[in-house]
């Protein structure tokens, strides 16, 4: 089979691998859905130095937000079988340590690198760019019915992402939400404050970003480029600041923003990666008795919890695709998806949404 490898400096290349023999605890899944991430343009895409630790990538099949139907399965598979459609949880943790027990393989304590330790799929071990991927049963998350494969392949990483952002600010229907950066995540992010019932307001200095949040029915948003823009965004709560607000971008100003815009006793999360961010702690964070948070993707329960949701609230995470691909048109999906001017960018098969 064909997978997409990337060796850095925005390079891209196409190799051959053998298909894969599931062994005991794995499936064999073929992909239907494989989307791409900021992380991957950030940390494997676009440097030369392709990461350290959890994200040193290794040369493999890239792709990390796969989804698809179970092709076989290996010996002491119990939960699924041939058929099933999945979702997979994008790390392969060593399931024994205290967070891989409780479902937050992102966070497992064991060596990257060390034989059962934990694997990143797309930066460890081979993700979701070819036709079949190699999973353990472990990261599997059953793909309900009412969902299409793209749905699936949302979920993976980045509207996982998304919701564990709005449970740790216990988003609701009372809340005014502020978000700052309208990528994919941020997106994500606005989709499930509008269905927990929250008003949202987006920030954003991208155009063809805003342009596309506004599409997908959202009317207050604010260009960050705007020299106005803070006043314009304290505006629209009369002066008393946003119940939650959270940073999608990784952008010292709009982190900044987030915790000038929070009302008293408000609540910031930050889930956006990289960058950096300096404030005075005493005048924005301290004495107007905010709550601060660092949320980083998911648990693998909070990914079942996501799928049950979506069904429910009958929210179709595949509209934030803007342009899809096949997987011979990766080049050109990795070079559009790093330009900014678009949501998300997928590579599909022809028959995802069946």
């Amino acid at each position: 089979m064909t997978g997409v490898v990337l060796p850095g400096n925005r390079q891209l290349e196409f190799r051959d691998f053998p298909v894969p023999e599931p062994g005991h605890g794995q499936v064999l899944v073929r992909m239907k859905a494989s989307s791409l991430c900021g992380s991957d343009l950030r940390a494997i895409y676009r440097p030369t130095d392709q990461g350290h630790g959890p994200e040193a990538y290794q040369g493999v099949i890239a792709g990390h937000e796969p989804c698809g139907i179970i092709e076989r399965v290996g010996p002491d598979v119990t939960r699924f079988k041939a058929g099933d459609r999945v979702v997979l949880y994008h790390i392969a943790g060593c399931g024994q340590c205290h967070n891989c027990r409780n479902g937050w393989m992102i966070s497992c304590t064991e060596e990257v690198g060390v034989e059962g330790g934990r694997a990143a799929y797309g930066w460890q071990r081979n993700g979701g760019h070819a036709d079949f991927l190699l999973a353990e049963e472990r990261t599997l998350v059953a793909l309900p019915d009412e969902l299409s494969y793209l749905d699936g392949a949302m979920v993976a990483c980045g509207l996982g992402t998304a919701y564990a952002a709005c449970l740790r600010a216990s988003v609701s229907g009372r809340d005014t939400v502020l978000i700052t950066g309208l990528g994919p995540v941020g997106i994500g992010t606005a989709l499930l404050c509008r269905a927990m019932g929250a008003r949202v307001v987006g920030a954003e200095a991208i155009p063809e970003r805003i342009e596309f949040f506004q599409k997908l029915g959202f009317t207050e948003v604010v260009d960050s480029r705007d020299v106005k823009a803070l006043d314009t965004l304290r505006s629209l709560t009369q002066g008393n600041g946003f119940e939650v607000a959270i940073d999608c971008s990784g952008n010292a100003t709009a982190r900044h923003t987030c915790l000038e815009l929070a009302r008293e006793w408000g609540r910031v999360v930050y889930v956006g990666e990289g960058g950096s961010v300096s404030f005075e702690p005493s005048p924005l964070l301290l004495h107007k008795q905010l709550t601060l948070h660092g949320s980083w993707v998911c648990s693998v329960p909070q990914m079942e919890d996501l799928l049950e949701h979506l069904v429910r609230w009958n929210l179709h995470p595949e509209i934030m695709v803007t342009h899809r691909f096949t997987l011979d048109q990766a080049r050109e999906a990795y070079e559009l998806f790093d330009s900014g001017k678009c949501g998300k960018v997928a590579i599909v098969w022809e028959d995802n949404q069946a």
